[in-house]
């Protein structure tokens, strides 16, 4: 490639990055749909007091619909033939309160008239997001809008874009870098486990078979291991569910990173974040500083919230979020 195009490229590239960050607006539905905020945040509220489950699951639900086609709420929609995102074995665990949690707050806008068909399911489950963060003690913050829903979803397109349980930092970077997330967004993004959970099939050969019959692995702490064993022992249901957290499970802060510090993270791609040298550094800062994280986490799933957005023609707003018009 001639070297003189670099730089034309790269502006290029920044020029319809900053386009596509700019239609995404604060107030875009300051005229179709005042209220929108409100109307949302009172079915989550209702949802997430119902269960807690609700938090954890619409935050894993944004990120994974985010991850793979882009913020455009296709993670949502659902095939007779069972060919979509949602049919994937990666996606198959993700909890069906979030998925409801979406499905009523897209519900209650649409009650209201002047709504009705308005507003996208990929903007309402941004929404729910926030709100599912900052009703778990998290910080709130102004969600863009202007997300249209996609069109597209299919099975194939899961596996390559999620990470793995046992991806180390190269590999979360990489997948990270993508989206144009820094190390920085990926340790504040990986935070969520906070308030998540996970299934015993994901780390399992941590606590019984790591790399030789009944070894444990060496970063992870002996009598946290153990706990573990009690509740994943080796024939359970692989179905079975275990918070990330096990400190603080229903509170979103900074304790995440405290035990990553004490060799408590459940995952292999989350105790990483500690053992390598190149990142431990962030995740001490974050044990440290709580206003830190919860600001890092902000700027991180802001810029998260701009990947792949569907714009003008690319897109649409579901009438029904499981189906495309």
């Amino acid at each position: 490639m001639n070297a003189h195009l670099l730089p034309l490229l790269s502006l290029l590239l920044l020029l319809i990055l900053s386009t596509t960050s700019a239609q995404l607006r604060v107030d875009h539905y300051r005229k179709t749909c005042p209220n929108v905020e409100s109307i949302v945040h009172a079915a989550v509220k209702q949802k997430f007091e119902q269960t807690f489950t609700t938090a954890p699951g619409t935050l894993r639900l944004f990120f994974h619909d985010c991850f793979v086609r882009g913020c455009d709420a296709s993670v949502i929609l659902a095939f007779r033939n069972h060919s979509a995102e949602k049919d994937n074995p990666d996606d198959m665990s993700l909890a069906g309160d979030g998925f409801d949690t979406v499905i009523k707050a897209k519900a209650a806008v649409d009650r209201v008239a002047g709504c009705r068909n308005k507003v996208s399911c990929a903007d309402i489950l941004a929404m729910a997001t926030r709100d599912v963060v900052s009703l778990s003690g998290g910080p709130y913050y102004g969600v863009e809008l202007g997300r249209l829903d996609g069109r597209v979803s299919t099975k194939t397109s899961v596996r390559k874009h999620l990470p793995h349980p046992d991806f180390k930092v190269d590999q979360l970077k990489a997948m990270f870098a993508k989206h144009g997330l820094s190390l920085t967004d990926l340790i504040a993004l990986s935070g969520a486990h906070t308030i998540g959970f996970s299934h015993c099939n994901r780390f399992n050969h941590r606590i019984h078979n790591f790399k030789s019959k009944n070894r444990i692995d060496p970063t992870m702490n002996v009598d946290y291991a153990m706990s573990l064993r009690k509740q994943c022992p080796k024939n359970v249901d692989p179905r079975n569910a275990i918070t990330l957290d096990p400190t603080t499970p229903q509170r979103f802060d900074n304790m995440y990173y405290k035990n990553l510090q004490q060799g408590r993270g459940l995952l292999t791609s989350d105790q990483c974040l500690f053992t390598d040298t190149r990142t431990r550094h962030i995740v001490n800062f974050f044990a440290a500083n709580n206003t830190a994280f919860k600001h890092a986490f902000v700027d991180a799933i802001t810029k998260l919230g701009r990947v792949g957005v569907k714009t003008g023609t690319q897109g649409e707003i579901r009438r029904d979020c499981t189906a495309v018009n």
